[in-house]
C-alpha cells in the first residue's frame, strides 16, 4: 500500500520553496520570487504556509531602510522533505518495498 505524500509538500511552489531553502540553508524573498517564478502575493500565501506548519522560518528585518524578508528551512521541514523524497521513490518503485 502507498504512503500518502504531504499535501503541504505536494503543491509546486511551496516544494520549490523547501527545495531551495535546503540548497541555500536561508534566502530572501526576492530571491526566492525569482527562482521560483511566483507573483509576490501567492509567494507570501506559501511561505505563511509553510512556517504556519514549522516548516521554515520568516524573519522580517531591514537593510537600511528597506525591509527584508528572509526566509530559512526548519528541521522539521528537512524531515517533511527527506520523508516526502522517501515517499516518492516508494511510488516509483513499489516492488522494492519491504
Amino acid at each position: 500500500m502507498f504512503k500518502p505524500l504531504d499535501p503541504l509538500l505536494h503543491s509546486e511552489l511551496r516544494l520549490a520553496v523547501v527545495s531551495l531553502l535546503i540548497s541555500t540553508e536561508e534566502a530572501e524573498f526576492p530571491f526566492i520570487k525569482e527562482q521560483t517564478g511566483a507573483t509576490a502575493g501567492n509567494l507570501s500565501v506559501q511561505l505563511d504556509k509553510l512556517a504556519t506548519a514549522g516548516y521554515i522560518t520568516v524573519e522580517k528585518t531591514f537593510k537600511g531602510k528597506r525591509p527584508c524578508t528572509l526566509c530559512r528551512i526548519t528541521p522539521t521541514g528537512l524531515k517533511a522533505f527527506e520523508q516526502y523524497v522517501e515517499t516518492l521513490r516508494e511510488y516509483l518503485n513499489p516492488n522494492s518495498q519491504e
